[in-house]
C-alpha cells in the first residue's frame, strides 16, 4: 500500500529514538500499536459490511430478477393457448340462398298486372 521498506522503517525508528528519547519510546510503540490494530479492525468491520451489503444488495437484484423473469413466462403461458387442445373450427353460418325450406324471395317491384297505387289524401288536405 505505502510500499515502506525496511531502510525507511529504521529511519523511522532512530527519528523517534531521537524525538522521545529511550524512556518514552517502548510507551509510545505501544499505544502507536494499539492504534493501528484498532484502525485495522475497523477497516476490516467496514469492509465487510460494506461486502455483505453489496451482496444482499445482489441477491436482492437476482431474487427481482428471478420474480421478472417467473411473470414473463407465465404471461407468455396465458397468452399462448396449450399445443395439446385443438382450436375448434369455426363452422360456416348457412346463407340464406342455402337455407332448406326458405319461401322464395319476393319481389319489391309491382307485377305488370297490378295497377299502380293512387296518390295518398294526405298530401292534399295539409295546404
Amino acid at each position: 500500500m505505502f510500499d515502506v521498506g525496511f531502510t525507511e522503517l529504521l529511519l523511522v525508528g532512530l527519528v523517534a529514538l531521537l524525538v522521545l528519547g529511550p524512556e518514552r519510546l517502548p510507551s509510545a510503540a505501544r499505544t502507536a500499536g494499539l492504534w493501528i490494530g484498532r484502525l485495522k479492525r475497523s477497516f476490516n468491520a467496514i469492509k465487510t459490511e460494506v461486502e455483505r451489503e453489496i451482496g444482499a444488495d445482489e441477491i436482492r437484484r437476482q431474487l427481482h430478477n428471478e420474480q421478472i423473469l417467473q411473470l414473463e413466462r407465465e404471461m407468455k403461458q396465458s397468452i399462448q393457448p396449450p399445443a395439446a387442445t385443438p382450436t375448434p373450427t369455426p363452422t360456416p353460418t348457412p346463407t340464406p340462398d342455402k337455407l332448406p325450406d326458405a319461401p322464395a324471395q319476393v319481389s319489391e317491384q309491382p307485377a305488370a298486372s297490378e295497377p299502380p297505387a293512387a296518390p295518398s289524401q294526405d298530401k292534399n288536405t295539409q295546404s
